[in-house]
């Protein structure tokens, strides 16, 4: 017995299974090499900072300033690298502890005190888009948490006899939002809480309880100092970020400007059904509560506002084409918390549960049988670059993927056809790179002085040994 609540055997099964799904995440961050695009440009990207020391300005190449997102991502990535190595592992390693934190967090959210403390993080956790993401360098890891903060803030600040940190919590939550992903973080926390203030009558409230002047003060000094120095340091920034990253990239699916990126055509609405998708098996559940309890939801504060919390992202995306599926990201922590709060009389709930946690253990027997390998091996260049001699010098024709980056330390260098020619008649041997798209722009004279040592779907890996 722990604080007057009795340890019943199901409960330790739920604690066992709560670690063995961070252990089984785990052992894929450590397994799975960075993936092409995103991932891999983001490790790189931290992997620079790491490197260069330079922790203002995030490079997407030597010398080259990354503009797209704020740092804070790239920071806690750079800073793991720092201590431990650039292994997956440790690049990862921070997304890991952010998820799994809040997975643990919500446990206090639990309905009864006789049920586990685990049970909203296991819900959680099997989530196809959260569990993805305690394994994936990104940024909407840490706009999850900073979206979590500030809600959690929020609520705890209103509640009775509520502890003065967490009013100071919701705008730090805003602060770091505004370091993680950027203004973002405005339009998905604050819009859900004015409406669930407006329907509760508690307008006056907010205004009363949360620390406004010094709370300001606080989100100022966490996220306008860095805002300031890269502005100073690659005149520019802001106009792209604010105008080009907000503005363009939500209402213009074929915005040029995109230095980064590509055009995202989605249909309108997808946002919904990537929530549906990315959420199952449990969006069926919720969908059967919504049915069934609709009417003392809406009379329920607490779930009121976590319904407004979760549907509040996929409506904002609505009318934006332009979007992908980690966006819904922020509506999982929500919607485990209303299953929990409905968890005794949910029906089917062991069947829920059991095709949630199939997923990652039917994964982890795919990946232990060798053959997943044939499915990713082609998103990324770890397996070309892996067995070469980086003694010699690696090229690659006319584009550089972020993973050849990555998995060369930065030594893969980008040529075109022209300067091909030139190593070919010099007496260096080297590595080159070849996409098959790009095979047709070399001749059969010069193909014919090298030698393929390695391939996957998209390219080769060729040998000049003059």
């Amino acid at each position: 017995m722990i604080n007057g609540v009795t340890l019943r055997p199901y409960n330790i099964r739920f604690a066992i299974l709560f670690w063995l799904l961070i252990a089984i995440r785990m052992f894929f961050n450590g397994v799975l090499p960075l993936m092409d695009k995103t991932e891999a440009r983001y490790g790189e990207i931290a992997r620079i900072m790491s490197e260069t020391g330079n922790w203002t300005t995030p490079q997407i190449d030597y010398g080259i300033p990354f503009w797209g997102k704020p740092p804070l991502s790239t920071w806690a990535s750079a800073l793991s690298i720092s201590a431990f190595g650039s292994a997956e592992l440790f690049v990862r390693l921070p997304y890991l502890i952010v998820l799994f934190l809040l997975a643990l967090f919500i446990g206090k959210y639990r309905k009864e005190l006789t049920q586990s403390f685990y049970i909203p993080g296991i819900i959680l956790l099997t989530m196809p888009e959260y569990y993805l993401h305690a394994g994936v360098v990104s940024t909407d890891t840490f706009l999850c948490l900073s979206i979590a903060l500030t809600m959690f803030g929020f609520w705890e600040a209103l509640r009775e006899n509520a502890k003065t940190y967490w009013g100071y919590i919701f705008f730090v939550g805003i602060g770091i939002g505004l370091l993680a992903k950027g203004p973002i973080i405005a339009i998905l926390t604050l819009p859900p809480i004015f409406i669930w203030a407006l329907i509760t009558k508690n307008i006056k409230k907010i205004f009363l309880q949360l620390p406004w002047s010094v709370g300001v003060l606080l989100l100022l000094a966490i996220s306008i100092p860095w805002y300031v120095l890269a502005e100073l340091s690659t005149p520019g920034f802001i106009d792209y970020f604010i105008i080009g990253e907000h503005y363009e990239r939500y209402f213009n699916a074929d915005w040029k400007g995109d230095k980064y990126g590509f055009p995202k055509q989605q249909p309108l609405g997808m946002a919904w059904f990537f929530l549906i998708v990315f959420l199952l098996p449990w969006t069926i559940a919720l969908i059967q509560l919504m049915i069934k309890k609709w009417k003392s939801m809406k009379q329920d504060r607490w779930i009121l506002f976590l319904l407004l919390w979760g549907i509040w992202t996929p409506l904002f995306f609505t009318s934006s084409k332009s979007l992908i599926h980690p966006y819904i990201l922020p509506s999982c922590i929500p919607a485990a918390l209303i299953i929990t709060n409905y968890w005794t009389s949910l029906k089917n709930k062991k069947l829920y549960t059991g095709i949630a946690i199939g997923l990652p253990l039917l994964l982890l027997l795919i990946q232990l049988s060798g053959i997943a390998k044939s499915f990713y091996s082609h998103t990324t260049d770890k397996y070309l670059i892996s067995n070469l001699n980086q003694v010699k010098k690696i090229y690659t024709l006319d584009e550089k993927s972020y993973s050849s980056q990555f998995y060369t330390q930065g030594k893969v260098q980008l040529i075109k056809i022209d300067q091909f020619k030139s190593i070919m008649n010099s007496e260096n041997p080297c590595y080159i790179i070849i996409s098959n798209k790009h095979l047709k722009k070399v001749s059969f004279n010069l193909m014919s002085k090298l030698c393929k040592i390695d391939s996957n779907k998209n390219k080769g890996v060729y040998e000049f040994d003059p």
